[in-house]
């Protein structure tokens, strides 16, 4: 007897083996559903909630939700993707995002993801916080004023590279932050390498490899090419 079930994702009949989650799922069944935390290399946990979806009614955070028999997820709405329009607009706002002049530009999961779903404007007031930049490595530049609190180069770092460069500490909007476990708090003072997984895991514009800002020209960037409900079902 084969062990693959269905379930409905905006109607549309999605298999799926048991301990598979939505995510999972529907990107194997080429279905994109919106995210920033969520990577497949990675242990899912839920922290951006971009991929809240319905299910049979309630609100549940697609990485993280197993998926099972018959279950009716919705996915693209009016109601939830103008619920994820309003955590970009509180993303951009509570970092110091400027698209035109990061490195990351064209290659940003943030800024791809408005495109995607059509966020206009911020809407919201600037916080314009004072986050610190890390040049004390010789390979790499850390710029905290674009981080998301993704937690992927925590993970990349634990699970593939066994480094434990970076950690998560402090509480709340304006307390919550990554941290460098050094004495110092720098990533100079770590074993942290250009080749780590975690070095090339961020989505935004945080973890910079120095001398080679903006070698590819706009037009050849990864989501110049295509949208992010293109490539990240792809990857």
């Amino acid at each position: 007897m084969s062990n693959q079930h269905i379930f409905f994702l905006d109607g549309e009949e999605i298999p799926f083996t048991p301990g598979q989650t939505v995510m999972q799922a529907a990107k194997a069944a080429g279905k994109y559903i919106p995210h920033l935390c969520w990577h497949p290399d990675f242990t899912p946990h839920g922290s951006c909630k971009l991929c809240t979806v319905k299910v049979n009614g309630r609100f549940g955070s697609s990485c993280v939700m197993q998926a099972a028999p018959d279950m009716q997820v919705e996915n693209h709405t009016p109601e939830l993707n103008d619920k994820r329009r309003t955590l970009l607009q509180l993303l951009f706002v509570e970092g110091n995002h400027f698209c035109p002049s990061c490195e990351k530009s064209g290659n940003c999961l943030l800024q791809a993801t408005a495109y995607d779903l059509g966020m206009m404007n911020p809407h919201f007031d600037q916080f314009f916080p004072d986050r610190p930049v890390d040049a004390s490595h010789p390979d790499m530049l850390l710029d905290f004023n674009r981080c998301i609190m993704c937690s992927l180069c925590v993970l990349a770092s634990h699970e593939v590279d066994h480094k434990d460069v970076f950690s998560m500490g402090g509480r709340g909007m304006r307390g919550r932050r990554v941290i460098i476990n050094s004495e110092s708090g720098k990533l100079g003072d770590t074993d942290f390498a250009a080749t780590d997984r975690a070095a090339n895991i961020c989505p935004v514009g945080v973890i910079i490899k120095k001398r080679i800002g903006f070698a590819v020209p706009i037009g050849e960037r990864k989501y110049d090419k295509a949208p992010a409900s293109v490539v990240e079902v792809a990857k």
